[in-house]
C-alpha cells in the first residue's frame, strides 16, 4: 500500500505568497534599476506565472517495488479555476486596457536634478505593470486564476524502483497564477523494509535455515515468495553461506526488460541440545568420518563468500 505526503517546494516566503494567491506586487532589483535609468524590460509583464514545483513522498511495499504500481493519489493543490478558466475575470467580462499606461505597463516621469532633467521609467501603479486591469475579478478565485482544490495525481511507479530515487513528472505540479503553466512534480520514493526479504541490486534476497541432516543429505523445500509458492532443490552437502538462485523471481529491472533473480542464502542449523540417543548417533558418525578434523581454512580474496548454486 502506498503512503504519501505532499508539499509545495520553495522557501517560507514563497509559500506565504502562494497561500495568499501569488505575488502580484513583486518588485525586484531590476524594477529599481528601471526606475532610475529607464532600461530593462520593455512592454507589460504577463499576468500568467509558472506554478511552483511540488514534492510527493511515497512509501512502497516490497511487492510494489518488485512489480511496479499504478496509483491515483488525492492531494490538496492549486488547480485552474473552472469559472474563469484562468483569465482572472468574472464570466461575461474581460480585462481592459489600463487608462494610465495605455497597455504599456510602464509610466515615464520627468525629474529635475543637478544633472538636468531625467526621465525615469517605472511599472505602472494602476495596473501593476500588467498593461491591463480587471474591473470585475472572478469571485470564485478572487482574481487569481486558480483555486485550492483536491485532485487526483495519477502515479505510475515502474517495476524495480530503488529506495531513495526521485522521479520527475513535468507539468504535474501547482498551476500557475493567472492560469500560467504548471510547475513540475517530484516524487521521492522510499521502500518499507520487509521482515523476511532483502534487496541487492535487482536481486531479491532471503535466508533459509536448514536442519543439519537436510543440508547433508539434500532436500526439496517449498518457500512462499511474492510469486507464490516456489520449490527449491537443496543439494547434498550444502554449507552455511551457500546460495541457491531462482532465475527471474527478483526485482524488475528499472531500465531494461526482465527481472533479477531470487537468491536464497543457506544457513545450516546445528543442534544445541541432544538426547543420549542423538549423541550416540553423532559419535557413530564421527567414527565413520575420522578423516574429518578441525583446521584453519585458507583465506579467499575479499570477504568470505559461500558457494553459489542455481
Amino acid at each position: 500500500m502506498v503512503t504519501h505526503a505532499y508539499e509545495v517546494l520553495g522557501d517560507d516566503q514563497a509559500r506565504r505568497r502562494y497561500d495568499s494567491g501569488g505575488d502580484s506586487q513583486s518588485f525586484g532589483f531590476g524594477d529599481i534599476f528601471e526606475t532610475f535609468f529607464g532600461g530593462g524590460r520593455r512592454g507589460p509583464r504577463s499576468r500568467a506565472e509558472r506554478g511552483q514545483d511540488a514534492l510527493l513522498r511515497v512509501e512502497l511495499s516490497f511487492e510494489e517495488a518488485i512489480f511496479g504500481v499504478e496509483k491515483s493519489i488525492p492531494v490538496d493543490t492549486a488547480v485552474l479555476c473552472d469559472t474563469c478558466n484562468g483569465s482572472c475575470a468574472k464570466p461575461g467580462t474581460s480585462p481592459r486596457v489600463c487608462d494610465i499606461c495605455h497597455g504599456s505597463g510602464q509610466v515615464q516621469t520627468q525629474v529635475r536634478s543637478l544633472l538636468g532633467a531625467m526621465v525615469t521609467t517605472s511599472p505602472c501603479g494602476s495596473c501593476r505593470g500588467y498593461g491591463h486591469v480587471i474591473p470585475e475579478p472572478c469571485l470564485d478565485c478572487r482574481g487569481q486564476g486558480r483555486v485550492r482544490a483536491r485532485r487526483d495525481i495519477e502515479l505510475k511507479i515502474p517495476a524495480g524502483v530503488e529506495d531513495g530515487i526521485r522521479l520527475q513528472l513535468s507539468g504535474s505540479g501547482e498551476v500557475g497564477f493567472g492560469g500560467g503553466p504548471s510547475g513540475d512534480l517530484y516524487v521521492d520514493v522510499s521502500i518499507a523494509p520487509h521482515q523476511l526479504f532483502g534487496r541487492s541490486g535487482d536481486e531479491l534476497t532471503c535466508e533459509l535455515e536448514l536442519p543439519l541432516h537436510e543440508a547433508a543429505l539434500g532436500t526439496l523445500v517449498k518457500i512462499k515468495t511474492f510469486d507464490g509458492e516456489l520449490e527449491l532443490q537443496i543439494p547434498a552437502g550444502s554449507q552455511t553461506g551457500d546460495t541457491v538462485s531462482v532465475k527471474g523471481k527478483g526485482f524488475g529491472r528499472l531500465r531494461q526488460s526482465g527481472r533479477g533473480d531470487l537468491v536464497v542464502t543457506l544457513s545450516v542449523k546445528i543442534p544445541t541440545k541432544l538426547d543420549s540417543k542423538q549423541k550416540e548417533l553423532f559419535r557413530t558418525l564421527a567414527g565413520l568420518r575420522k578423516a574429518d578434523t578441525a583446521g584453519l581454512v585458507p583465506r579467499k580474496s575479499g570477504a568470505f563468500q559461500g558457494r553459489r548454486r542455481g
